[in-house]
């Protein structure tokens, strides 16, 4: 190895220890926070894409936690910027972990990268773009990230909270 390839792993490691100790502050801000609300759930910690990644769970398949996701997925976004503020608060580095209550992000990158590549489909189609309606920045992420896939390029416009994706052509 040389002393470039050496230094680019140590500091891989360094990041990979840094993003599960985030993970590990996470999960024990959400355990408490499950106990306050006496709700069952199990944590599940992950590193994806250079970001710690928190899921809370149930085996039982309880309506419960939907509570914990809210309409729209607000109350989760709400509980994702206090967990991010409780591992700031330990560590003094901004965190941009990424949190998951029952499924619910996943299923909605799912769903959302679906819609990229229908509108990076209708894009290459009809040679115009195609604005999208307001998403969060989460959702936004997920469809630029399938419009890139499909081989085309996307821009966000507006002011949050109606800031929106724009598919456009090659």
């Amino acid at each position: 190895m040389t002393e470039g390839t050496t230094s680019a792993a140590a500091e891989g490691a360094d990041t990979l220890t840094r993003l599960e100790q985030e993970g590990e502050i996470a999960a024990d801000y959400l355990e408490g926070l499950l106990d306050i609300a006496d709700l069952d759930g199990d944590i599940d910690m992950d590193v994806e894409a250079d970001r710690a990644s928190v899921s809370i769970i149930s085996d039982t398949g309880s309506r419960d936690l939907q509570k914990l996701v809210g309409r729209d997925g607000e109350v989760l976004e709400a509980l994702q910027e206090l967990t991010r503020l409780a591992v700031h608060r330990e560590t003094g580095d901004r965190s941009r972990l990424m949190l998951d209550i029952a499924g619910y992000r996943a299923k909605k990158r799912s769903e959302l990268s679906e819609l990229g590549a229908k509108a990076a489909a209708e894009v290459k189609s009809s040679g115009e773009p195609v604005q999208l309606k307001p998403m969060t920045p989460f959702e936004r992420k997920v469809v630029h990230d399938a419009v890139k896939a499909a081989g085309l390029r996307s821009e966000s416009e507006g002011e949050e909270p109606q800031r929106f994706v724009v598919v456009l052509p090659a």
